[in-house]
């Protein structure tokens, strides 16, 4: 697994802000680029996923830390 280009910390915003922001990030970094989000929104569980399924994205892992979620995601083509 690669390890993160760059850390989105989305604590505290609710659906669907997380995976809105994760998706602007995203967006402006380069191919095969590594994001890390962090969000503690319950949605997130079933948002972020099906936002990387839709977009393309690959998600690299997805874990609970500390009462939030850390979504591993790479950019791809």
């Amino acid at each position: 697994m690669s390890d993160p280009t760059e850390t989105l910390d989305a604590l505290g915003l609710l659906c669907p802000l997380p995976v809105l922001k994760a998706r602007k990030r995203l967006k402006s970094m380069p191919e095969g680029s590594v994001l890390r989000v962090l969000a503690d929104d319950p949605a997130a569980i079933i948002d972020v996923p099906h936002f990387c399924i839709e977009s393309g994205y690959q998600l690299l892992s997805q874990d609970d830390a500390d009462g939030h979620q850390i979504y591993v995601i790479q950019k791809t083509g």
